[in-house]
């Protein structure tokens, strides 16, 4: 398991946790952060990751990438 800040640009990965403290886990769980989903970072753009979720691209923090593992 890795987070998801070490994944390459382009490469599929599967959501196995989701951590940080009870809001941020529940505002990434809204923006379709959730076990068992697949992810893709498609761009790093001034630190913060475009990432695809379950067919939408969202764009967050590394800080919050930190807090999802793969």
């Amino acid at each position: 398991m890795m987070p998801l800040t070490l994944t390459d640009p382009g490469e599929e990965a599967v959501i196995r946790r989701v951590g940080g403290n009870p809001e941020t886990k529940k505002h990434l769980e809204d923006l379709g952060f959730t076990v068992g989903s697949s992810v893709t970072v498609m761009n790093t753009i001034g630190g913060n990751l475009i990432v695809k979720v379950r067919e939408s691209r969202v764009a967050i923090s590394r800080e919050m990438a930190a807090k999802i593992f793969v």
